[in-house]
């Protein structure tokens, strides 16, 4: 068994499998006679493969129980995904590195409510981890042809995260 120990989600160390998608003075500038500040281009949607198109969906997601135990990962070969919630309620995620992911290669970010993330092509990360009961999350996606899911569930392993933080 893995331990995992969430480190605060900064751009920096998520930049290898994607974005994070936050309100960024430097990409802000004023719009509509000055009454909105507008924050450009925090992320480009990535979907275009097989003719795919971008979508907005909503995902209701359930809190785990504690030790949150990491046995498979996900990844979406056709098209970027990002994840931002709804509420502000700081959540999990956790991404793996390599052609096939494992215990040992988890990476585990507590990001805050105000914080999205967007994963690039091919990345493998876990479904949805939120810290409080329930939580709403809006999602830009890829809709279209093609296998755009690839699920890999661990052998004989596992990796956790032991506190709700």
């Amino acid at each position: 068994m893995i331990k995992l120990t969430p480190q605060k989600l900064m751009q920096d160390a998520f930049k290898p499998f994607g974005n994070v998608i936050e309100m960024d003075e430097d990409s802000s500038f004023l719009i509509n006679e000055g009454t909105t500040r507008r924050y450009h281009a925090l992320a480009n949607v990535d979907v275009d493969a097989q003719s795919g198109q971008a979508i907005i969906s909503i995902f209701k997601s359930q809190r785990r129980s504690a030790p949150i135990a990491i046995t498979m990962m996900e990844k979406h070969p056709l098209g970027s995904q990002a994840f931002l919630p709804a509420e502000a309620h700081d959540w999990l995620v956790v991404v793996a590195t390599g052609d096939l992911p494992s215990a040992e290669t988890c990476i585990a970010f507590i990001a805050k409510g105000n914080q999205g993330v967007q994963y690039a092509k091919n990345v493998w990360h876990h479904p949805l981890l939120p810290l409080v009961e329930l939580q709403n999350f809006w999602i830009v996606d890829r809709f279209g042809e093609g296998d755009n899911l690839v699920e890999f569930y661990f052998e004989n392993e596992t990796a956790v995260i032991d506190t709700l933080l």
